[in-house]
Parts: C-alpha cells; sequence; structure tokens
C-alpha cells in the first residue's frame, strides 16, 4: 500500500467512511497492539477492502477499479506490454472507442501516461487507482507456462538448475500455492503445486536435469548432497522483490528418485486477522472469552494442513500487547510477531518441545504458545504451565473436539489437572471458498438433495438456494478462489469437568457437549454452504455429517 494509516485516516473521516469513535478505538488498539490502523478495520468489518480502495483512489484524485470483482480478460491485459506493466504495475481496466481506462496502485507516477499513449492511438488515456494485491493476481496472465520457460532456459546452456528453481518458486507465489511437490516418474519429474488445498499440475522437467537441481535445493536447504536412502529436512530461503519467504523442504528416496516436498510458510498470516478466520460471532466471542482469562489452556485440534496454527497466530496478535510476555516454542516457526519471542525446536541440539517448554517457564511468561502436544511429556508440562498461571495455546492431532479430551487423557495426563486447567477445545477443517467473480445460484430440493448426498439432506427441509463458482480468469477456471475454516467449539463446563474425571470416551464427550449448544464442524460447514461461501461437495469433502449416539 503505498499510503500510511495517517493518510487513510484523514480520507475515511472526511468521507465519513468511518465513525470518529471508532477511528478513536482503532488507534487505541493499534498503540496497544503493534498493528496497523488498516489492519484493524479491516479485520473488525469497519471497511471493506472495496471501500479501502475507494479512500485510497481518492486521496489521489482518481476513480477506484475493482479488479477484484470485475477482472478484466486475458487479452485486455496483454494489450499492455508486460515490461511496461510491470514498471508501472498497470493494467488495462477498460476501453471503449474514446478512452483506455488504465489502473495502478501508483497513480502519481512520472512519465506513467506518456509512456502508454503510443499503445492507445486517438484514445484518451484514463488513470484509475486499484489495491496492490488485486494488480499482483492480474499480472499472471504474463506468464508462461511452465515447461514454456523450462525450455528457454535450456536453450542458453548456463545455470540450468538455479533458473528453474526460481521460476516454480515464482509461480507457486503467484498462484498462492501452500506446497511445492516434485515427483520423479520415469523419463520425467513432474511438478505440482497445492493451492487451496488441492495439488495440481504445474509443470514437467525432463528427468536428465533433475540431479542438478536435487542438489541445488540440497545444497540451498543445507542437507548432505552425497545422502541418496535417507530421509532429509531443512529450510531455506528465497529473496524477491523486497520480501523474504522461509520454505521447510524434505527430501525423501522413492522407487524413481529422491522426491522433494517444499512447504512455503505462511507469510499471508501477516495480514491474518481473527475476523478473516471463518469464525461465526458466537464462536469468535467465546474465544475471546477463554483467551482472556490469566490462565488455562487453549487446544486447536485437527490434521496438517488444517489451519491451527492459523488460528492460534490470529489469536496471538489480539493478545500482543507492550505490558505482556509472549513466547512461542514451534517446528517450525512459520511467522515472526513483533514483540513475540519465538523458539525454534531444533533435534540436533536436544531442544524438543517438552525441554523448550520447561525453559520457557523459566523465563517468566504471560501467554505461552505450544507449536503442538506430541507426547506425554509435553503435555504434561503443558497443563502444568496452565496450572500455575499461564495462559498456554497449543495444537493437537485428533479428528474432532470431542475425540481431543480422551486422547489427551490417553496420553497419561492426569484427569483431575486436565479438568482444572482446559477452558477451551477447538476442532477445524478448511474448505475452498466460491470464487465472487464467477459464483452464480441455483436451486435444489430435499428429493434432489438426497439423490446426491443422501446423508445432509436432513440438514435442508425444504427446497434450497446453493451456490457454485462457473470458473473464470480469476480463479484459474477453478470455481474456487481461497479457503475458510469451519469449526466445532467445546467450551469446558462444571459439567464437562466432571466428566473428565471420569476419563469419559469421545461419545460421550460430544453427547453433552452436544447437549450445551456445541455445534458440530458440518454444521457450521452447513451455514457456510447456505451463505454463499462454500460448496455442499466441498463441505462433504471435508467433514462427515454428526452422529448422535444414543
Amino acid at each position: 500500500m503505498n499510503l500510511d494509516d495517517q493518510k487513510i485516516k484523514d480520507i475515511l473521516l472526511r468521507e465519513a467512511y468511518v465513525a470518529a469513535q471508532d477511528i478513536k478505538k482503532a488507534e487505541e488498539y493499534c498503540k496497544r497492539h503493534r498493528s496497523s490502523l488498516v489492519e484493524y478495520l479491516l479485520s473488525e468489518g469497519l471497511i471493506t477492502k472495496d471501500l479501502l480502495g475507494q479512500a485510497a483512489a481518492e486521496s489521489f484524485g482518481v476513480s477506484y477499479a475493482d479488479l477484484n470483482s470485475n477482472p478484466p480478460p486475458h487479452d485486455r491485459v496483454l494489450k499492455i506490454p508486460e515490461e511496461l506493466a510491470k514498471k508501472y504495475r498497470a493494467v488495462l481496466f477498460s476501453e471503449d472507442g474514446a478512452h483506455a481506462r488504465v489502473t495502478t496502485d501508483n497513480p502519481a507516477q512520472d512519465q506513467f501516461v506518456a509512456e502508454l499513449v503510443p499503445f492507445f492511438p486517438s484514445k484518451k488515456v484514463v488513470v484509475m487507482y486499484s489495491l496492490p494485491e488485486d494488480i499482483d493476481a492480474t499480472f499472471v496472465y504474463y506468464r508462461k507456462p511452465l515447461e514454456t520457460r523450462f525450455a528457454e532456459i535450456l536453450k542458453t546452456q548456463k545455470r540450468v538448475a538455479p533458473e528453474i528453481i526460481v521460476e516454480i518458486i515464482e509461480d507457486a507465489l503467484v498462484y498462492r500455492a501452500s506446497d511445492i511437490h516434485f515427483e520423479p516418474q520415469g523419463k520425467e519429474v513432474l511438478v505440482r503445486f497445492r493451492v487451496d488445498g488441492i495439488l495440481q499440475e504445474a509443470g514437467r522437467i525432463a528427468k536428465e536435469y533433475y540431479e542438478n537441481i536435487l542438489n541445488r535445493v540440497k545444497v540451498q536447504a543445507r542437507l548432505r548432497i552425497d545422502e541418496h536412502f535417507s530421509a532429509q529436512d531443512g529450510a531455506m530461503r528465497y529473496e524477491t522483490k523486497g520480501r523474504t519467504i522461509d520454505l521447510r523442504v524434505s527430501i525423501v528416496p522413492t522407487l524413481d528418485g529422491e522426491k522433494i516436498a517444499i512447504r512455503i510458510l505462511g507469510e499471508y498470516i501477516r495480514g491474518f486477522a481473527l475476523g478473516d478466520l471463518g469464525l461465526s460471532p458466537e464462536d469468535q466471542n467465546t474465544l475471546l472469552e477463554a483467551a482472556k482469562k490469566p490462565f488455562g489452556m487453549i487446544v486447536v485440534s485437527g490434521p496438517t494442513g488444517s489451519g491451527k496454527t492459523t488460528t492460534l497466530y490470529a489469536l496471538v496478535k489480539v493478545l500482543n500487547r507492550p505490558e505482556v510476555n509472549i513466547t512461542t516454542i514451534e517446528d517450525p516457526i512459520e511467522y515472526k510477531i513483533p514483540g513475540v519471542n519465538h523458539i525454534q525446536v531444533n533435534l540436533q541440539t536436544n531442544l524438543t518441545f517438552a525441554k523448550g517448554l520447561r525453559s520457557i517457564a523459566r523465563q517468566d511468561p504471560d501467554i505461552v504458545l505450544v507449536g503442538e502436544i506430541r507426547d506425554y511429556e509435553t503435555a504434561e508440562i503443558a497443563v502444568n504451565a496452565a496450572l500455575t498461571g499461564h495462559l498456554l495455546f497449543s495444537t493437537f492431532h485428533a479428528n474432532d473436539a470431542a475425540t481431543a479430551i480422551p486422547r489427551l487423557l490417553d496420553m497419561g495426563t492426569e484427569p483431575f489437572l486436565l479438568a482444572s486447567t482446559l477452558e477451551l477445545v477447538i476442532s477445524q477443517r478448511l474448505v475452498r471458498k466460491i470464487c465472487e467473480s464467477c459464483r452464480y445460484s441455483f436451486s435444489l430440493s430435499v428429493n434432489d438433495i438426497t439423490k446426491i448426498f443422501p446423508s445432509a439432506a436432513p440438514f435442508f427441509p425444504k427446497e434450497t438456494t446453493f451456490y457454485k463458482g462457473k470458473g473464470c480468469t480469476a480463479c484459474n477456471d477453478t470455481g474456487f478462489k481461497g479457503r475458510t475454516a469451519i469449526f466445532e467449539l467445546i467450551r469446558i463446563t462444571t459439567e464437562i469437568q466432571d466428566l473428565i474425571l471420569k476419563k469419559p470416551s469421545m461419545w460421550q464427550v460430544r453427547k453433552l457437549a452436544r447437549g450445551q449448544g456445541s455445534r458440530a464442524m458440518f454444521e457450521d460447514g452447513i451455514e457456510k454452504v447456505k451463505s454463499g461461501v462454500t460448496t455442499l461437495e466441498e463441505l462433504m469433502r471435508v467433514a462427515a455429517p454428526p452422529q448422535d449416539n444414543k
């Protein structure tokens, strides 16, 4: 963003986009939590990104072009040559007989219009403003297929491996991939990206060039290049356009060669706030109430890649104040938050979760975030830390919130200690969001739903309006863009504390929690289906309807 908080504040107040009391509240919050005014206003829903874009456009004295809701087609974007488009961060938004409307995130650039005029003879070039992230998303049209770029690199006969790796990582960042896979297969290596939780093919590399690529990755991740038959884990950093991207590298031997998996660590968390997670207002209030207590445990459960750490980071950002000492121990550290002390697990120096947690307890912390409770020792220390006056957050592998409690007890945690410290158990999954640019609605009767998903039919007692994405350039023809979470929360009431003392089964915990108003993940997902956030097919992919135990 080319605007500072003060300028945005002046515009929002002058145009009455936000009330003065809300701005004052936001400034007080930002002072305490070391965050930006814009980030707070967006997270609290006081402004939308469109409203922010309009305010920014007004500060430049131009109109706002909403590239997110009205993405220009491929051929229109390419009317401005790539070099010029990236130099001025310019996109051709619309065009008619008299005008060419070109948008950028910095309309005040010198020579901007002068350099564009030759490409639109006899037309007036009108400058508009768009948000930087929307400009970046549009630039995907300039990217040639990976195989085409690989071929161009191979023709140069120069350092092939570094250039190919750069092209792949750049593509992964453009498409907001969370993981990059290099999969040896016979005579070629398949490159795949995980985008919004789904793997998709990105390109193929001839096997003869793979050894150099593999060795290059090993060197950058500080792994042994002479080891080919053991699994290796490492980390590397990639710098691009003033940003530093942390990458986690895993290499394992397969029948056809060594497979590389690269996790792109959560840079997106920088702007992620509690309001972005997908929590209902009731669930968000429940979470904040538990987090405002001076001590106790909040546990987030779910499989790998379900957004557990993101939820805890969003919570930490809310609680991060100058007078609070927050310390985390993680493997890996996915994002560094100013004002928070991060500790990296290091098995080579015997710094485990348990040993690190023991040390943290002697560091006078107020809030402790444990990346994962993996064993009895970590669970025991975590529970005791929560019991002795600390607020402790952690993640845990369990299928749902009700299962997490028996599993913690099975680890050897004393029931009376768990009952005394546990405040809230959250379980979550990620679902893909319908692309807003191509979303359409249609109706289905209960009979129609019964034929497609019989187990989901009871949640739709009458004809229901559903939504889907047709597939467009904005979503790469998938119909989905971005992800949100579905949640299940179990608040530890006095009745559940008593039940924990009896070492209950998952069914007993679930029955009592549901009797007290707890909602299953599937039911939370149903609300998101009905409101047009995701599809029923996507919900059924990640969650099953609850089964009441009689």
